[in-house]
């Protein structure tokens, strides 16, 4: 073991964070508890370097959560930082102690002490550029955002199903935005019957409406209502009233970070001066299938894999590798289920949109069906083409090119 070695173990909490840091010979020189404020970080990252006189490079920091206001202060500083799958941990926890007792403290210590001896199990974190650090937050956001619409579309269905369902037989507030601007003509039965066609026909025309007619509109909001007990209706419509200015604001924040994040994937897909290499999201971009959203999942949650050209590594955290367990004359395949969720999503999207607009990937896809698989194992194929044709343009730097596939791909 090297001499002059600091193997530091931080156990993230919300408010305090517990640190243990481990000499050469993994004896404790250090547990202390540090605040979660600026201040204390800054003293963290201060004393740890002090600790090692003044050398960044002896100090390698164990963490669960790459995520971390911890994690940038210490990667600003040029100290080394270090990820682990908790199941991992658990494993390791397990050498210290049987009886599954786990506290803070312990924790710190085994994460520190797991780094010194299986160091090459932990994965180093890296700072990405401005662009990307901002394209991931904001692919997560969107993602939140359309969580956050979902629910408020399923609030006001229910809200309809109750006591106006003349309006969902027009169609779902999720899947048909304009019902939403419909029910503020018509939040309730009563208000439905006053709305006069001129405004349904110009309603329809803005948002390009074809499989209803305003009479026909009008026909339903003005047929039977359901008899509901006094008070109900009202309680019903005031309760959409508020939901609807919501949902109008999630949607305007949706379309806003889609406009952002199109933009960053503009200017990472700019080239580099002096270089003959397309860029990263250039190339990303140039696949079939591949549009913004599923581009800038790729290179949010994905972007180190990528930028190591690690074909293995990225289709195992896209959960596209499957699990094969082995115990004698038994052999077992399943899918993967410990893998980057947003990754996986986009990676599916990506098979599933491909397939449609690609004819090899629509032929692979169907002879994967025709010898039996399903339709997720199909599309899982597929993905894993798509992934194996992305590694090696970036290896080479070209953009995708139809015309070209066989010899690309070889």
């Amino acid at each position: 073991m090297e001499q002059g070695r600091w193997w530091v173990g931080i156990d993230l909490g919300s408010q305090a964070h517990q640190v243990c840091v481990l000499n050469a010979q993994r004896k404790i020189v250090l547990e202390r508890v540090f605040e979660h404020t600026g201040a204390a970080l800054t003293a963290l990252a201060n004393e740890l370097i002090e600790s090692a006189n003044g050398s960044t490079a002896a100090i390698k920091v164990a963490i669960e959560t790459p995520q971390s206001a911890v994690v940038d202060v210490l990667l600003e500083r040029g100290i080394e930082v270090f990820t682990i799958n908790p199941k991992q941990l658990d494993r390791f926890r397990d050498r210290h102690t049987v009886s599954g007792a786990k506290d803070d403290r312990r924790d710190a210590f085994v994460l520190a002490d797991s780094l010194s001896t299986d160091g090459a199990l932990f994965k180093q974190v890296k700072l990405g550029t401005q662009q990307l650090v901002e394209l991931r937050a904001l692919s997560r956001i969107r993602d939140e955002l359309l969580e956050e619409t979902n629910i408020l579309c399923n609030r006001i269905d229910a809200e309809l199903l109750r006591f106006f369902p003349e309006v969902r037989s027009l169609g779902s507030t999720q899947t048909d935005p304009w019902l939403a601007e419909l029910l503020e003509l018509a939040p309730s039965p009563a208000q439905a019957r006053k709305v006069r066609l001129p405004q349904l026909r110009l309603l329809l025309k803005k948002y390009k409406i074809r499989k209803h007619t305003a009479e026909q509109v009008q026909a339903a909001l003005r047929g039977p209502s359901v008899h509901v007990a006094p008070g109900v209706a009202e309680a019903c419509s005031r309760h959409i009233r508020m939901l609807i200015p919501r949902l109008r604001l999630v949607r305007e924040q949706e379309r806003q970070c889609r406009h952002d994040m199109q933009r960053l994937l503009e200017e990472l897909s700019e080239p580099e001066p002096d270089s003959e290499t397309q860029r990263d999201a250039a190339i990303v971009q140039s696949l079939p299938g591949a549009g913004s959203i599923v581009s800038a999942t790729l290179l949010a949650e994905a972007w180190q894999v990528l930028a190591e050209r690690d074909y293995d590594r990225l289709r195992i955290l896209s959960g596209v590798a499957p699990v094969t367990k082995r115990s004698g004359k038994t052999t077992l395949i399943g899918m993967r289920r410990a893998c980057n969720q947003r990754l996986r999503k986009g990676v599916y999207h990506w098979a599933f949109s491909s397939v449609r607009r690609d004819e090899r990937a629509k032929a692979h896809y169907a002879r994967l069906r025709a010898r039996g698989h399903s339709h997720g194992r199909a599309l899982r194929g597929v993905a894993d083409r798509l992934l194996h044709l992305l590694t090696v343009l970036l290896r080479r730097g070209e953009l995708f090119d139809p015309a070209r596939r066989a010899l690309q791909t070889a």
